[in-house]
């Protein structure tokens, strides 16, 4: 069972910055690609950010030039870092990994960001 666990969320003002976290653990025998996903309320979930095993990226649109992915292989962890954040950035994030020659895919619980005007 592979658990995720998110943390870097919270309360911040337009222009800041945060930094999210995703640790990966249990049996994990290859990761694919690893991610982050927001979700704000009545929307959809749309992809945010992604990474794969070889270190290819990829970005939606509204927030390239602002968020960085990155990723610690030997930790199993994923990193977003966000800055100039706005206020349409305020959504919960979830991170995602996807595993195995299955490509088996697991979520996180989520961690709220919220940023203020």
């Amino acid at each position: 069972q592979v658990q995720l666990v998110e943390s870097g969320g919270g309360l911040v003002q337009a222009g800041g910055s945060l930094r999210l976290s995703c640790a990966a653990s249990g049996t994990i025998f290859s990761i694919n690609s690893m991610g982050w996903y927001r979700q704000a309320p009545g929307k959809q979930r749309e992809l945010v950010a992604a990474i794969t095993s070889v270190g290819r990226t990829t970005y939606d649109d509204s927030v390239k030039g602002r968020f960085t992915i990155s990723r610690d292989t030997a930790k199993s962890t994923v990193y977003l870092q966000m800055n100039s954040l706005k206020p349409e950035d305020t959504a919960r994030y979830y991170c995602n990994v996807n595993y195995g020659s299955r490509r088996y895919i697991q979520w996180g619980q989520g961690t709220q960001v919220t940023v203020s005007s």
